[in-house]
């Protein structure tokens, strides 16, 4: 495994210390020896996003699945032979365990799929590190979207309520699964290793949504280790479309709020050791100091927190009127601590669950004031709606608030390596929402 650098960055991030100071946006004409200079302030950072990123001439937003029309790849494989699975045969504390059942079957109960996805393991030795370094990171690649290339984290799968979806997993380093976490398909299709197998070769995954919600997929064999790797993705499912206003509109969920804005925040850390480990680390009671995590690099989307000021994956650019919708996933493995400065955050959805509407009349969405700090443990997800009408009618000027992430310890809940004079090393982001006025 490669060695991680030891090269610092000059771009500092937003602290109680230096509020001022930014982080750079990249510069592909920069010679890289050189450090990138940054924004003189928090206004000018979001400037420079909004300069890049203009608002075009008002449409309604409507999102798309990801997937490819059905049906898709063949059932081809051999049949299951259940007593070869963890669905008949004998468990023990070895096969539950570290002897995991291992196969490549036909997928059981097989069904057209309407929507249909390919997913195949990647390994990537040379990920960059903000502070100029490198880490082997897996993933899943979409080879019918974006053949050949390893992102991190994994693609979206983005699908309706109702859709019977396939997703194809391809991997050739020992053993993996996909879990839909959050999906609730049949047991040999529930990616679960321990009650049914681990994929050897080929495996199409087949499962229905029955809700929409904001849910991820990840890797579910030694779940700790794959998923710190990296293993892991959104998994969106949109509701049926509704006419407002003259137009095919996708709500957050059935009965739920119309938006005009989506962003996506997936929060990870990554502590280097981990990244050295082998596939089965302590799978079977070795003492590999799973017990010890100590992130030292930090990420919002696939970006480092030195970075997540001005990127475009992370920084949200609105008009005033509009709505927006946030989909935030934890991914780190401990409490993430989200902060809005200048704007109230209504959680409209937990953990994929709708809160309110017609279908769940016995619970209701609940306002974060601005100020106050929200707090995720690992793998929870919030739906986040930001109405921007909540500024009043007229803008004097264009609103940037900014939005700040601390990566917290589970157990002492103190923001990690806080005190290090390395931005990258401290587990601390921010990023923008730009609200403009009308021209």
């Amino acid at each position: 495994m490669p060695k991680i650098a030891d090269a610092e960055l000059a771009a500092e991030l937003p602290s109680p210390t230096h509020p001022e100071a930014v982080a750079a946006t990249p510069d592909l004409k920069r010679d890289p020896r050189q450090a990138p200079k940054a924004p003189a302030s928090i206004a000018a950072a979001a400037a420079l996003f909004a300069a890049s990123n203009p608002l075009q001439a008002q449409t309604p937003y409507v999102p798309s699945g990801t997937g490819s029309p059905g049906p898709g790849l063949p059932n081809t494989n051999l049949p299951a032979d259940y007593n070869l699975t963890g669905v008949l045969g004998d468990e023990t504390f070895d096969t539950f365990g570290c002897k995991v059942w291992k196969a490549s079957p036909a997928t059981p109960d097989w069904q057209q799929a309407s929507v249909y996805f390919e997913r195949k393991f990647y390994e990537k030795n040379d990920f960059q590190l903000p502070n100029g370094g490198r880490i082997t990171i897996w993933g899943f690649e979409d080879t019918l979207k974006s053949k050949g290339q390893n992102i991190y984290p994994s693609p979206i799968i983005r699908v309706s309520e109702g859709d019977m979806v396939h997703v194809k997993l391809d991997q050739k380093k020992g053993t993996h699964t996909i879990h839909h976490h959050g999906i609730e398909p049949t047991t040999m299709n529930d990616g679960v290793g321990h009650v049914s197998f681990e994929v050897e070769d080929t495996y199409i995954y087949q499962w229905q949504p029955r809700h929409a919600g904001t849910w991820f997929y990840h890797c579910h064999k030694n779940t700790p280790v794959h998923f710190e790797y990296g293993m892991f993705g959104l998994l969106v499912v949109d509701p049926p479309k509704i006419r407002f206003n003259g137009y095919d509109r996708v709500p957050a969920f059935k009965g739920g709020p119309i938006y005009d804005v989506e962003a996506f925040w997936v929060a990870d850390d990554m502590d280097p050791r981990w990244h050295t480990m082998h596939q089965e680390a302590g799978l079977c009671g070795e003492d590999d100091g799973l017990n010890v995590f100590r992130p030292q690099y930090f990420f919002i989307s696939g970006i480092a927190n030195t970075q997540t000021m001005t990127s475009t994956k992370v920084a949200v650019n609105a008009r005033l009127g509009d709505k927006i919708l946030i989909r935030l996933l934890n991914a780190s493995y401990g409490v993430l601590a989200l902060t809005f400065e200048k704007l109230d955050v209504e959680v409209i959805s937990v953990d994929g669950h709708s809160l309110g509407g017609p279908e769940k009349p016995w619970n209701r969405p609940f306002t974060i004031p601005k100020g106050q700090t929200i707090h995720l443990a690992s793998a929870s997800r919030y739906d986040l709606l930001i109405d921007t009408a909540q500024l009043g009618a007229t803008l004097a000027a264009n609103l940037v608030d900014t939005v700040r992430f601390e990566f917290q310890d589970w157990v002492t809940r103190k923001v990690h390596n806080a005190t290090s004079s390395s931005a990258w090393q401290r587990g601390l982001a921010s990023t923008t929402i730009t609200v403009r006025r009308p021209a």
